[in-house]
């Protein structure tokens, strides 16, 4: 491929969909038999750039996660439009993963560090046998979860906190504090909808919590459990890390200036009684 011009750079901003139970996660890997969302993005990108392009996220999701609305930015020697970026893209990309949209954005825009919040939901189908057509596309559970209980025990998680409790052993960020800004646990029918909205989050820090509001919601601890492990600060003993079947980033927010389209969707399989 050729090489891009470093005097000439164009910067680039993407949403992008994909069905992650396909992916070893969003990140790309050194192995090349793992298959991830980043490699096949990069790879569509590169094809159309006619140069080696690399992403940067705006956050990265585990193997198995979902995303409506992953927003990634890149560099370009060549503006090649945005229906190239688009069309062309996706015409490359494996039918897993889809380019929503396009725009131009200036060089001091970043992916990750621009944003001002992500957003997740996980979304739960209870009943006594699993969905064959939704496999893998929401967490299924047995009936009788206490969704009142788990909206409660959800509440002490919003503010400023150290999250260390929710935190993977793995996680290789600097700080285990993070602001949640909202959060809440809803019901329409046989499924259940937490949405949870923070400044960033640690790894698996969204499936941690779930794991423990289970066990709220089955009645095994009580609600004010939460604000115990949340003082406890220890990862061992909080609740087992929840599947990553039913979680989805839906939404990432950025200041208006950027001028980017709407960066929040939710999956089409979601309830309408529980957005509501």
């Amino acid at each position: 491929m050729k090489a891009s011009n470093s005097e000439s750079k164009h910067r680039v901003a993407l949403a992008v969909e994909y069905f992650g139970a396909d992916y070893s996660g969003w990140q790309k890997q050194s192995s090349p038999v793992l298959e991830t969302v980043q490699q096949q993005l990069e790879k569509a990108l590169s094809k159309i750039a006619d140069h080696e392009i690399t992403v940067s996220c705006a956050g990265r999701t585990d193997s198995g996660v979902h995303a409506t609305s992953q927003v990634v930015h890149f560099d370009c020697g060549i503006d090649r439009g945005q229906k190239a970026w688009v069309i062309g893209t996706n015409s490359i990309l494996p039918h897993s993963i889809r380019v929503l949209w396009a725009k131009n954005v200036s060089i001091d825009f970043h992916a990750r560090f621009s944003a001002l919040y992500r957003r997740y939901h996980y979304l739960i189908l209870e009943g006594e046998i699993e969905s064959a057509i939704l496999n893998g596309r929401v967490t299924h559970q047995k009936p009788g979860l206490n969704v009142q209980a788990m909206h409660e025990a959800a509440q002490l998680l919003i503010g400023e906190q150290d999250f260390s409790s929710f935190r993977a052993a793995g996680c290789q960020s600097k700080t285990p504090n993070r602001n949640v800004q909202k959060v809440s646990v809803r019901r329409s029918g046989q499924y259940l909808l937490m949405e949870i909205q923070a400044n960033a989050f640690l790894q698996h820090m969204v499936r941690n919590i779930m794991g423990s509001l289970l066990m709220v919601g089955r009645g095994e601890r009580e609600p004010g459990w939460i604000r115990e492990l949340l003082l406890a600060t220890d990862r061992t003993q909080a609740g087992v890390t929840a599947i990553p079947d039913g979680l989805y980033l839906t939404g990432v927010g950025y200041p208006d200036q950027f001028g980017l389209p709407c960066c929040e969707f939710l999956p089409v399989i979601t309830p309408a009684g529980a957005i509501g």
